[in-house]
């Protein structure tokens, strides 16, 4: 995927660059960090009225991080993920010095952090200047709306929802107010509105990028990832993101090898198994067509291609459950005091695990590990697994979520999201890359799924299929 064509003046000339060929202006000095951040100013001021992705904005501490950025020595410029002063967009859900960790929720609109967490200063330490914070749903959701900023649209058609929980990122950078942003996945939140906007969103393995200091830390559902518009893009981050941290349990150290190697020299996998439903729910016809006709791209670098897919069976049971034990464990002490302020899709989220049995975690638990064996045994025979990333194309944002597919009814609020959410049981690195688009212009994303701990040779493959695709990505009309 090129980066997106914007009108031809200085700073927006800027914004239309990718984020790599942007960090190799600022490490060559041919632009300042400045220069960078009023461009991406200019931007937002411009064209955020259309999608209102990133309501909380810290524009003067940003320009004065940037005209004190220091000038980076020999090791800083060769340091892996070095962003020598680009500007990002931080989830709503991360903590920014200074600035107010809402979730989403009136509960929180005045909960302003005091420091950023590990997440965003370590992205700090490695030369970003956070810009402004993305919008989010409410807590978790996949449709970013909420009572304190309102909803996030999708630049191609703002009459049309971004998804979540990651959509003001996602729309941040698909209207090329960003180069990067922040974005963390627990049933797909980074992969969903990278589809719903035409960009690339990476869940990564679990541990393999460190995770704010939580009252959880040994969940393995979420995780933190990176988001941009390229894939040499998300490697970029991803760089800038992978290292032990002791603060998460699960986190383990920088690979030897940057993941940018991967970008550079990449290799299409040897075989691959493309499924449009992973055999267990409903997919749009159209979407499906759109994904297929992508995976098979993969057979002219003389890769095969066929139907294989593991047996995802029990995969909707043990999310649900697991899920819900997640929500009640963080969010459940809210229910006594604040229950008339949360929304009713996460308060039936925490009745669900709180009512849940030991019985109900202990089965959850059980068809996660025989889903992993199947998964880990299907890996021995192929390189990568390939499915739609959304099983229904964007939506209208005014529809809180889809409750059919094709005429077939859903059971939950996010049951259509299933296609990531069982992936996220595999602990394997997923990513979504754009596969084209709907008849009627809206955006599709085929979901990538690698061999467990393969962040580096997944990436190689995206990159591949990137090329390969070369998916239009002209700045969508609402914001061009």
């Amino acid at each position: 995927m090129n980066a997106p064509i914007l009108p031809h003046n200085a700073a927006e000339g800027l914004c239309a660059l990718s984020a790599t060929q942007t960090v190799d202006l600022l490490k060559k000095r041919e632009v300042s960090p400045l220069d960078v951040v009023d461009a991406a100013i200019a931007r937002i001021e411009a064209v955020d009225p259309v999608v209102n992705a990133l309501p909380q904005r810290r524009f003067e501490a940003a320009r004065k991080a940037a005209r004190d950025f220091p000038k980076p020595d020999d090791d800083a410029l060769a340091m892996p993920g070095y962003l020598a002063g680009l500007p990002i967009a931080v989830k709503d859900y991360n903590d920014l010095a200074g600035v107010a960790t809402t979730y989403g929720s009136p509960i929180f609109k005045d909960n302003v952090a005091a420091a950023s967490d590990l997440t965003v200063a370590n992205l700090e330490r490695r030369g970003a200047i956070p810009l402004a914070k993305s919008n989010v749903p409410e807590f978790a959701g996949a449709n970013t709306f909420n009572t304190v900023f309102g909803a996030t649209r999708i630049p191609w058609n703002p009459g049309l929802t971004v998804g979540g929980s990651s959509g003001g990122s996602a729309a941040a950078l698909a209207s090329g107010m960003v180069w990067l942003a922040t974005g963390n996945d627990l049933g797909g939140s980074l992969r969903i509105p990278a589809s719903y906007c035409s960009i690339v969103g990476m869940r990564p393995s679990v541990g393999r990028v460190p995770r704010p200091v939580s009252p959880i830390p040994y969940d393995p559902l979420w995780v933190e990832g990176p988001m941009g518009r390229t894939v040499a893009d998300v490697a970029l981050m991803l760089d800038a993101q992978a290292h032990f941290d002791a603060r998460d349990p699960l986190s383990w150290p920088r690979p030897a090898v940057p993941f940018a190697d991967a970008v550079r020299r990449p290799r299409a996998p040897r075989r691959v198994g493309f499924s449009p439903d992973l055999g267990i729910g409903k997919v749009e016809a159209q979407v499906a067509r759109i994904c297929e006709r992508a995976a098979l791209q993969f057979g002219a670098s003389g890769a095969q291609v066929d139907d294989g897919c593991p047996d995802f069976a029990g995969g909707f049971e043990a999310f649900q459950t697991l899920r819900a034990n997640l929500v009640a464990a963080v969010r459940g002490p809210l229910l006594d005091t604040a229950r008339d302020r949360i929304c009713p899709e996460i308060i039936w989220n925490i009745e669900k695990g709180l009512q849940q049995s030991g019985a109900d975690v202990a089965r959850a638990e059980r068809l996660r590990g025989e889903l992993f064996n199947r998964v880990s045994a299907f890996f021995g025979s192929y390189d990568m697994l390939a499915c739609p990333t959304v099983a229904v194309a964007p939506f209208p944002v005014e529809q809180r979520y889809p409750t059919e597919i094709d005429g077939s009814a859903l059971d939950s609020y996010i049951d259509w999201m299933y296609l990531t959410f069982v992936l996220t049981l595999t602990g394997c690195p997923v990513i979504s890359i754009p596969a084209g688009f709907t008849d009627d212009g809206r955006p599709v994303g085929l979901q990538l799924v690698g061999r467990p701990r393969g962040d580096f040779e997944l990436l190689g493959a995206a990159q591949w299929l990137e090329t390969a695709l070369n998916v239009p990505a002209s700045m969508p009309r609402a914001v061009a």
